[in-house]
């Protein structure tokens, strides 16, 4: 008998049950989430009535991997663009969350004596409620259309992603055991620093290269090449001090930006719910029938503070923001559990060995609880918000209602500030870029090269290599928004501006000479006289360099593009509104998608022939036609069924065009439809027949008549076959026709007899 692995042992028994679990929730409408669960106490040596799982370490590097895939594609499901386009509503209502729901989940915990860190994850695991379950939860109660469940899940976004950060923090205090605020503040440092360097450096190389070689990649190779960039990201964040699960998101967020990250994404949801299985599992596995029983109180109380602190916090939270008192209360009542998020920082406190060993159980077991009370708590919000509209007094309700409408009004940005904060990303963008090819140079390509060339050309050359990889960047760090409009606006408008304009140019030319002397210094010993003067003429040099100003807009060029390649495929394809809709609103003009339906009276005709915009003052920008799209069509371009229009033109015009294309289109029926019915008859071809001896192309029965010709029966021949239409018509032959009613009834009583 062959020996079997207790690892493949322990994986059938675990996806066995898995399986199983799963048909029984999903028969109960209930979450997967919680089936797995229930599938890994099943599964592990504390449910004695079925086989345990032996080989609990290799589950344990199994479910790591799960965290792996599920952050991964979160991050693929994930976009910075997106992220900037929410508004600071949803980014206030999330940290506020966040902040007062780590104080609960922290005072909670040492209410009943427990250590610090213990204290620290219960309270980063109660900050975070669960996207899937609220997810689920909206669409089994048919809310997901509504306004309050869009902002519900845009909060979950921000949760998610400050979850990530969080993770990160909690990893530097379990290392360091050390709560500084020095300490804090240079680990966010270093987190923002890698953030935007992978990011920026990772959108920059990736879909470049997934254009070049996209012929060659089909589904396997795409997978392959995914799974490879995800893992590798895992061990560089582990390298620098990040979690592993933090690398994979960080790559499926820049992943996510590409043209394939659609494709991506369905080719890694197999794997993702397989391995992220897995590690609901483990998280079912860790459950401890003595441990609850024990910890009873706590658990209770613990669910006691999710409900009453999201639903307090979360309601003053999104009312802070800016909204109303009913949409505040159902998204504060829609919080109220905890999910994914908890039992990934549980596991990582666990795997870290900073909490104890009741923790985890007790987070199980009140985010069983939680889901279970989640679409209940969804379902009485409406009956809360009415008892309490009803017996707060009414100027309180003014009060609110007024602050509603008072932070809803967006204020414009001045030039000074659209300026200083380009100004400001610019600057902080390239220093990161800069500091990375320092650093790569001085400790990888310097020590190499002197090693090579001895000392005495090597730092020479080391040192001018160092520069001239950073002088790119630099320059752009200089020049970047000089020329801008609102740089000119700025110096044109008030000559008081100058002054501030030159000075904020001249800070960051002294911040690119920094950058080169550091360069000299760390590999000469030099004079601080020589150092300033040789950065100061380098710096000169790249500001009047024509090629390093090439390069400098080559490569922001091709970040920028490929930032926006994936909006501007959507953008074609009619998926979303070009970005001059938005312009165009400020004028009272919108751009509205019409489309041509299969019974519209348009199909066939042409632009010219409609005269859309003499009768109704719209102007036609694109049609879409499947993967095909023209812009500014000409008069000559001709309508077909299921083309998209987009149509320029004020409401009223709009309007007015919607009601005529909806009058051709919907709902159209020939009055006539009972006289468009096709009938089969037969005539006997005589020889008194105006057909005798003629073709059918030459018979007129199709043209003339309107009926086509489907078979004849030749003299001495029975069987039925298909005409030929340059073969004559003979005495004896019997015709088959198909056509309408009326145009047989002409072609049998005006020829034949």
């Amino acid at each position: 008998m062959s020996h079997l692995a207790p690892l493949i042992s322990d994986l059938a028994l675990i996806l066995v049950c898995a399986g199983i679990m799963t048909l029984i929730f999903k028969k109960l409408k209930q979450p997967l989430v919680l089936g797995y669960i229930v599938a890994g106490f099943i599964a592990s040596p504390h449910f004695r009535l079925t086989p345990s799982v032996t080989d609990i370490d290799s589950i344990k590097t199994w479910s790591d991997i799960g965290v792996i895939f599920l952050l991964f594609a979160l991050g693929l499901d994930f976009s910075f663009k997106k992220l900037m386009k929410m508004g600071s509503s949803v980014m206030i209502s999330a940290c506020t969350i966040i902040f007062f729901m780590i104080m609960v989940g922290i005072l909670v915990g040492w209410s009943f004596g427990w250590n610090k860190m213990d204290c620290i994850y219960l309270g980063g695991m109660l900050a975070m409620s669960s996207t899937t379950i609220i997810y689920k939860a909206f669409d089994d109660l048919g809310l997901r259309q509504q306004n309050f469940a869009g902002l519900v899940l845009s909060i979950l976004i921000i949760e998610d992603i400050l979850a990530i950060v969080l993770m990160v923090m909690l990893s530097t205090m379990a290392v360091s055991s050390n709560f500084e605020g020095s300490e804090m503040v240079a680990s966010i440092l270093k987190l923002i620093f890698f953030l935007i360097l992978w990011f920026v450096v990772g959108l920059y190389l990736i879909p470049t290269f997934l254009k070049r070689y996209r012929k060659l990649m089909n589904n396997e190779t795409l997978l392959i090449f995914s799974l490879g960039l995800c893992f590798g990201m895992v061990v560089i964040a582990a390298k620098v001090g990040f979690s592993p699960a933090f690398g994979a998101f960080i790559m499926g967020s820049i992943l996510s930006e590409t043209l394939d990250s659609e494709q991506i994404e369905k080719l890694v949801s197999p794997v993702k719910d397989l391995f992220g299985a897995i590690f609901f599992v483990s998280v079912g596995m860790m459950v401890e029938p003595e441990l609850i029983v024990k910890y009873s109180i706590p658990i209770l109380v613990i669910v006691f503070a999710i409900i009453t602190g999201q639903t307090i916090f979360g309601t003053l939270s999104v009312l802070l923001s800016g909204q109303s008192l009913k949409t505040s209360m159902q998204c504060g009542f829609s919080l109220t559990q905890i999910g994914e998020f908890a039992f990934i920082i549980a596991s990582l406190g666990v795997s870290l060995g900073v909490t104890s060993d009741f923790l985890y159980p007790i987070v199980v077991t009140v985010s069983v609880i939680t889901t279970f009370l989640t679409p209940y708590m969804i379902r009485v919000s409406l009956p809360s918000y009415n008892f309490i509209s009803r017996k707060i007094p009414s100027r309180w309700m003014n009060l609110i209602d007024s602050y509603s409408g008072a932070a809803q009004i967006a204020s414009s940005q001045s030039n000074w500030k659209a300026l200083m904060n380009a100004i400001v990303r610019i600057v902080v963008v390239y220093s990161v870029l800069s500091v990375a090819g320092i650093a790569l140079c001085l400790n990888v390509i310097s020590p190499f090269i002197i090693e090579t060339m001895g000392y005495t050309w090597g730092p020479f050359v080391s040192a001018a290599i160092t520069i001239i990889a950073i002088a790119p960047f630099l320059r752009a760090l200089i020049m970047k928004k000089n020329h801008s409009i609102e740089f000119r606006a700025l110096w044109s408008g008030n000559k008081g501006n100058h002054i501030p304009l030159v000075s904020v140019i001249l800070l960051r030319v002294v911040i690119a000479v920094m950058f080169v002397m550091y360069v000299i210094k760390s590999i000469f010993q030099a004079s601080v006289a020589l150092v300033v003067g040789v950065a100061i003429i380098a710096v000169l040099v790249m500001i009047l360099s024509r090629f390093l100003k090439r390069q400098s807009i080559l490569l922001e060029r091709t970040f920028v593009r490929n930032l926006k390649t994936k909006d501007m495929l959507k953008v074609y394809k009619g998926e979303k509104k070009p970005d001059y809709a938005v312009k165009l609103l400020d004028r009272d003009m919108h751009i509205s998608d019409f489309k041509i339906s299969s019974d519209s009276l348009w199909s066939g005709m042409t632009l010219q022939e409609l005269d859309l915009g003499r009768k109704f003052g719209v102007h036609v920008a694109s049609i879409i036609r499947g993967m095909h799209r023209i812009n500014i069509p000409g008069g000559y371009t001709r309508l077909f069924p299921g083309d998209t229009l987009h149509v320029i033109g004020t409401d009223s015009q709009l309007d007015e065009f919607t009601n005529h294309i909806n009058a051709v289109s919907e709902g159209y029926v020939d009055d006539d439809f009972e006289k468009r019915d096709m009938l089969l008859r037969q005539f006997v071809v005589t020889d008194e027949c105006k057909f005798i001896g003629k073709s059918i192309r030459d018979s007129g029965i199709r043209n003339k008549y309107h009926c086509m010709v489907v078979g004849v029966e030749s003299v001495g021949d029975v069987s039925l076959h298909t005409p030929d239409i340059d073969i004559p018509f003979e005495e004896g032959d019997i015709v088959w026709v198909v056509g309408e009613e009326s145009s047989l009834k002409s072609l049998m009583d005006k020829d034949r007899l």
